[in-house]
């Protein structure tokens, strides 16, 4: 006798709490996966959603993609999962913001730069009984225009262990968003740091994409400098950084040769970067635990006057 086939898991309520282009690609690829999505961001990008859709841009897509939009985080409730996709520097404002509306058993995933937006968001949530986790997210994107999302390059997330993490597994990687559950997310979200801390800065400063930055004499050697002040704060730290660091660093330039960094584009942009919660972080980190950053220093500061500047 055969054994019975295993009922479908139902779609998920999926609401992405900064809907930039972080939050609009793997929202998309989940509400073409059949899951229930509402997008939550600023008015222009809400009302061209709610107009046509968004439109999703890929190498091998161009689609337009039916979903939910509003600009207020009451449209949390209800959902399963929250991708919170906030820039950091917007974290404790959004997240007392979806507070009262969050059921008891949403999932809040943070997918943001930076190492401790999870301990950040969770302090705010403290007394309630949502879970809260970090996620690792490698993805090269960008809003293209309201309502308009272009994927550059790669798409996973890694995410740390909760009640509702098999399941978010299993069905954003069946929604072809490929994800896996780590015990050291935060060794995992420091490997990301440090690629930031790498190229953020240098690209916002010169507005040049990573191959083309690391084509110019003296590029390579301060990238490479940069590293190792990130990588003496984290041992000092106790972080264990999984995988070749070094090797990860040089292959961004390799795979990625077009993008600008997040930090370039907001600068671009007129808008405040979150270089704080990047190489300022390794500056605050390396203060407490007694090791010299200074060349972190150096482009953080560098970047803290382009943004005065403009200001």
């Amino acid at each position: 006798m055969s054994a019975p086939l295993s009922a479908p898991m139902p779609p998920l309520r999926i609401a992405v709490l900064g809907a930039g282009a972080v939050g609009c690609y793997f929202g998309a690829l989940l509400a073409r996966a059949g899951h229930g999505v509402t997008l939550i961001g600023r008015q222009a990008h809400v009302q061209a959603v709610q107009a046509q859709g968004l439109r999703l841009q890929t190498a091998t897509l161009d689609v337009q993609v039916p979903l939910a939009a509003s600009t207020d985080a009451s449209a949390v409730a209800g959902a399963d999962v929250v991708l919170f996709c906030v820039k950091s520097t917007d974290t404790e404002d959004a997240a007392r913001q979806m507070r009262p509306h969050l059921g008891p058993h949403t999932l809040v995933l943070t997918l943001q730069n930076g190492v401790d937006n999870d301990e950040r968001v969770r302090a705010v949530l403290a007394g309630t009984p949502s879970p809260v986790a970090a996620a690792v997210v490698y993805v090269a994107t960008e809003m293209a225009g309201p309502g308009h999302v272009r994927h550059h390059g790669r798409g996973e997330l890694v995410i740390a262990p909760s009640p509702l993490s098999g399941t978010v597994v299993q069905q954003f990687s069946a929604a072809g968003i490929a994800t896996e559950i780590s015990d050291n997310v935060r060794g995992a979200l420091w490997a990301k740091l440090v690629l930031n801390c790498a190229y953020n800065a240098i690209s916002a400063l010169s507005q040049q994409p990573y191959g083309r930055l690391v084509q110019v004499p003296g590029v390579a050697e301060v990238i490479a400098d940069v590293v190792a002040e990130c990588l003496a704060v984290a041992e000092a730290d106790g972080i264990r950084i999984p995988g070749d660091v070094q090797a990860a660093v040089t292959r961004i330039a390799a795979s990625m040769p077009g993008q600008l960094s997040s930090t370039a584009q907001d600068l671009a942009r007129g808008k405040a970067s979150e270089i704080d919660h990047l190489n300022g972080y390794v500056v605050q980190r390396g203060k407490a635990v007694g090791v010299a950053t200074p060349l972190n220093r150096a482009l953080q500061v560098l970047v803290k006057l382009v943004e005065a500047g403009k200001g």
